[in-house]
């Protein structure tokens, strides 16, 4: 029987390369090619790179344009393609499968495991919160702005399919009901319209899954902000979209020059998806090639390289770094545990001027200076609440590092994690600072991340029935017995460092926000854009209500720092 079915699926499915398509994205990056040498006065000149770990149009910034040191790089999405080709290069049995009237994408194992994971509490999208000059657009114009840029979003059209007897990962299919009217939406805030109001209302919105009868994105255009200014919430699948490279809708959206044209509409017409007989047929060739793909896949993460004792001794280091750092006792917490299903969530903001004020004066880098103010506000929030904490407690932070190789502009996730300690123990802000350069620098040195891409490459040889059912069986465990190795998550994208614009208007803040699950009660995504940072700070309704304190103290924590930096640079100036 299985052999009939591998007959059946080599008779009826070719393994194709699709591809990239020419995204909007590509012709900024290559427009800005043109432009780069009158750009030296805004600090990148031409010899910067095009694209450096930033999701958005234009060109990228090295770490120190932009302050944002991260510790692996991501590529540029200047063409988002949705092939099977990946980091990994082609993988035998990863690609579409296709008939001469049927297509089916698969998608990967960390793809599978971000949809696997959500339960109805635990709510795997991704969103952010852009904020523009007025004046606002129509819901008309938002709606075409949008309609305009899909061509470059495949898998904004496609819908997730299940493969029958979860004998292959979920695959996505067309849509043949998508319609934007069902995506796109408009909310107008009552008066005043204040910032607060929006991040309520940003609350609201992440508290609910996505529909998974149709494709995973939601968008609300958001009028009557103060001062004339409108907002775009945009609402994605982490299963879609990497959170770090950012390729999803805003890395589409926005234009280099205030009067770029809108592009022509493109007709779109679904491709059917095939049978459920013949999506279970290429799951079993899909299980058949699993040996070989894994194989590859760890040959590309560097376990089957010339040097892959060095690079398995790496893994080990890592594996060693990360086991000891999860196993080590610490103390209850008010921040970890429970959760329910409704979220708050706070904004804060600082210059990009003021955070390098800090770290030419005391050291470390950017990255280092907005994880030591995100660890002095959970200090303040914990001594508030009244937690024991003395010089030894540490936060465990799970922190996703982009692993994805320059030029790699597909759709998939390509992430590590490393475990980062914030020093909430330590009561001196400038202490705190200088222990989490030392930490930084050590983890950089720890290989956790090479470990946790090898154990990504190895779930290319779990079946996708393991996966789905240990992924489900390990969420209902937490919820009976909530984890305590990893107390919060904090990830960085760094932004350009230029203003973008849509629909002519001015994108004058980004705010980031990102998903909490089991036993993380409080989150933070923190982003870099046109001289400023913001932090979007997640929590749970029920038992983090206060995050917007946690929002103010990070604010509190870099004038601190700043201040301090300031008066010794005074003092150093007097004595010399």
């Amino acid at each position: 029987m299985f052999a009939h079915a591998l007959q059946v699926c080599s008779h009826h499915f070719e393994i194709h390369v699709v591809p990239p398509q020419k995204s909007f994205v590509s012709i900024i990056d290559r427009r800005y090619c043109r432009q780069a040498k009158g750009r030296s006065a805004r600090g990148l000149g031409p010899q910067s790179p095009m694209w450096d770990r930033s999701p958005f149009p234009g060109p990228g910034h090295r770490a120190h344009d932009s302050g944002m040191d991260t510790l692996a790089s991501g590529g540029p999405p200047s063409a988002i393609d949705h092939s099977p080709r990946s980091r990994r290069g082609w993988l035998p049995g990863s690609g579409p499968m296709m008939t001469p009237s049927a297509r089916a994408d698969p998608m990967g194992p960390l793809d599978a495991l971000f949809l696997h994971a959500e339960d109805g509490i635990n709510h795997m999208h991704i969103a952010s919160c852009a904020i523009f000059a007025g004046p606002a657009p129509s819901i008309d114009e938002m709606t075409r702005l949008i309609e305009s840029k899909l061509p470059a979003l495949t898998r904004y059209r496609q819908r997730v399919q299940f493969v029958l007897g979860g004998l292959g990962h979920p695959v996505w299919v067309d849509d043949p009901h998508f319609s934007l009217r069902s995506h796109v939406h408009h909310v107008t805030l009552s008066p005043p319209g204040s910032l607060r109001d929006l991040e309520r209302l940003m609350g609201e919105l992440m508290s609910s899954e996505l529909d998974r009868r149709r494709p995973l994105w939601d968008a609300w255009l958001v009028q009557g902000l103060t001062r004339g200014r409108w907002a775009l919430i945009s609402k994605v699948h982490h299963c879609m979209v990497d959170g770090i490279a950012g390729t999803g809708l805003m890395t589409v959206l926005l234009d280099l020059d205030p009067d770029a044209p809108l592009a022509p509409i493109q007709p779109w017409l679904p491709v059917p998806a095939p049978s459920s007989v013949a999506l279970a047929a290429g799951a079993l060739a899909r299980l058949a090639a699993a040996p070989v793909r894994g194989a590859l896949a760890l040959r590309t993460a560097g376990l089957g390289s010339r040097r892959r004792g060095d690079r398995l001794g790496d893994v080990v280091t890592g594996l060693r770094s990360l086991g000891e750092r999860l196993a080590a006792p610490s103390p209850a917490l008010s921040i970890e545990g429970a959760i329910g299903p409704r979220r708050r969530w706070a904004a804060a903001r600082c210059t990009l001027a003021d955070v390098r004020t800090i770290r030419n004066e005391f050291g470390g880098s950017v990255n280092d200076v907005v994880l030591a103010a995100i660890s002095g506000a959970f200090r303040t929030l914990l001594v508030e609440r009244g937690d024991a904490i003395d010089e030894t407690v540490v936060l465990r932070s799970l922190v996703p590092v982009s692993v994805r190789h320059p030029g790699d502009a597909t759709s998939n996730n390509q992430v590590s994690l490393i475990v980062a300690e914030l020093p909430v123990g330590i009561a001196d802000p400038v202490e705190r600072l200088h222990r989490m350069c030392a930490q930084m620098t050590e983890l950089k040195a720890s290989h956790q991340s090479d470990a946790g891409e090898a154990v990504e490459a190895a779930g290319e040889f779990l079946p996708p029935v393991m996966l789905s059912l240990g992924t489900r069986a390990v969420v209902a465990m937490l919820h009976r017995v909530p984890q305590r190795f990893i107390n919060t998550v904090t990830t960085n994208v760094p932004g350009p460092q230029f203003p973008l614009y849509a629909l002519g208007r001015e994108m004058l803040e980004y705010l980031p926000f990102v998903p909490i699950a089991e036993g993380v009660r409080i989150g933070v995504a923190i982003m870099s854009y046109n001289g400023r940072i913001t932090f979007g700070v997640t929590g749970d309704d029920g038992t983090a209500p206060d995050v917007h304190r946690m929002a103010e103290r990070i604010e509190a924590e870099i004038v601190n720092l700043r201040d301090r930096a300031r008066r010794r640079q005074h003092r150093g100036g007097e004595s010399s």
